[in-house]
């Protein structure tokens, strides 16, 4: 009976998949199509499809294991911290971003860099290193696959190839109309399963002792600050780092050229209320992670990232209405997982085909450039899965030191654009944000800071000094530079 309801459920979820991903297609004639739309979509959908993106595999899968791992403090850097970091940075830079990028046509990030700067080498340099965002992609694809393996008994591999093939596919075909359609969609399903988990805990916080219960885990794991914990031991790197880094993470491509979909700046109120609120719901999922420990499962810490699967499949009892809902929730965080893997699959092909193959040229043909953009889906799809078959162990911290250093190194290039008026000298932006990533991934790398996203908070402080200094300088040397 399990193997028929999941069956059903798989199927019915590609059908849907399929058919948004047709609809995409025809409504995508050209490369600024394929990269931000027509700008014809509801803002509300847009908002929809950026909360989709924003939150993941790393929400649904990844970092409810972080909190089994480490407890409170792991909870209040990604459930507290970060989402006060997805706030203000949203609320920060989305204004000014798309004021800019509706100026000058903006398809990309490395395209609103190189009309805000007026550099196309500082474009270019951008284009390459937002190639780190494979590293996001492995995670998902390795999370996706997890959850394929539980649902269906499938082998790593073979789970691996039914994902790449079936996001992939649909991406190639349908561009930003079927990421936008497929999020509505699968954010639908995120929310049901965000409040489903979030209740099975209800006994364990209901009756007011879940601090209590969770200081009987160990001496620290309710504690604010975890020192037994290497990665959130100190009031930085709980609270400070986590803010940081993900006011950074919303300057990933996937996510901040959502607001280039939209079509009058009036659509962001709409949009960004949709964003926060849908995110808000998202993050009850870390809530899985307290209750996994609390109920008893006991996993080695190399096997954190299966927290969330393990725990799904007993959450729900015994019998056939328990399967048909363990079933629904696993289908469900593959949605997740697949909601931003299209968004970012449309963000970094776009910008392949624009920023590196095409160099922004505009006598190419609309046909072939959308041509392009989706030979590059399926070579951005080969070099991933290459990565995913056999990822190192801890996949969230791997997807972390890419994913992070790129958010470093995008922070003063886009936040000074958005905030400064007027013409900016294009080499003390272009040091700072070298200089983010040289601090992160040397202080990371070398095993100084072993959480990346202290090193990569490190990486943007010291960039933003850079820039600071160095643009004080320019403006005291060249008083009659623009203003």
């Amino acid at each position: 009976m399990s193997a028929i309801v999941t069956t059903v459920l798989l199927v019915g979820y590609l059908a849907v998949l399929a058919w948004l991903g047709i609809a995409g297609m025809r409504k995508t004639q050209s490369l600024s199509g394929f990269a931000i739309g027509n700008r014809d979509m509801h803002p509300a959908l847009v908002g929809i499809a950026m909360a989709s993106s924003i939150a993941s595999t790393a929400t649904f899968v990844i970092n409810p294991g972080f909190v089994y791992t480490d407890g409170l403090s792991a909870f209040l850097h990604y459930g507290v911290a970060a989402q006060a970091g997805v706030i203000f940075g949203l609320l920060a830079v989305c204004k000014g971003f798309r004021r800019h990028g509706d100026q000058n046509a903006s398809l990309t990030i490395p395209d609103w860099i190189r009309a805000r700067y007026g550099n196309r080498t500082f474009a270019l340099f951008f284009a390459i290193i937002n190639l780190l965002s494979i590293a996001f992609i492995v995670l998902i694809l390795f999370g996706c696959a997890l959850l394929v393996t539980t649902l269906t008994g499938m082998s790593h591999v073979p789970a691996l190839i039914a994902v790449t093939v079936v996001v992939f596919g649909y991406v190639m075909l349908g561009g930003t109309y079927a990421h936008a359609y497929t999020n509505a969609a699968q954010a639908f399903m995120m929310i049901i399963v965000a409040l489903a988990l979030f209740a099975t805990g209800w006994k364990f916080i209901g009756d007011g002792e879940f601090f209590t219960r969770l200081d009987t885990i160990s001496l620290n794991y309710g504690s604010i600050v975890n020192p037994d914990s290497v990665l959130y031991n100190d009031l930085f790197a709980v609270f400070v780092s986590g803010f940081v880094i993900t006011f950074a993470l919303m300057l990933q491509p996937h996510v901040l050229t959502k607001v280039l979909y939209l079509r009058e700046e009036r659509d962001l109120r709409v949009f960004l209320a949709t964003t926060i609120g849908t995110g808000l719901v998202f993050s009850l999922v870390l809530f899985v992670g307290f209750y996994a420990r609390l109920g008893g499962l006991e996993l080695p810490i190399e096997s954190q990232d299966k927290v969330v699967a393990m725990y799904v499949a007993t959450a729900f009892g015994d019998g056939v209405g328990a399967e048909v809902i363990t079933s629904a929730v696993l289908v469900a965080l593959l949605a997740a997982g697949m909601s931003t893997l299209d968004g970012i699959l449309v963000a970094v092909s776009a910008m392949v085909t624009n920023d590196l193959v095409l160099r922004g040229r505009s006598d190419v043909p609309a046909d072939r450039a959308l041509q392009i953009s989706r030979y590059t889906v399926v070579a951005v799809g080969l070099v991933s899965f290459a990565f995913a078959v056999d990822p190192p162990k801890l996949v969230g911290l791997f997807a972390q030191k890419g994913v992070y250093g790129l958010a470093a190194a995008s922070f003063v290039p886009i936040v000074f654009g958005v905030i400064a008026r007027g013409r900016l000298p294009v080499v003390p932006v272009a040091l700072a944000s070298g200089v983010a990533l040289a601090v992160h991934f040397t202080l990371h790398l070398s095993g100084a800071v072993p959480n990346p996203a202290v090193s990569a908070c490190y990486g943007i402080l010291a960039s933003a000094m850079v820039a600071f200094l160095a643009l004080l300088g320019w403006r005291r040397l060249s008083p009659e530079s623009e203003r």
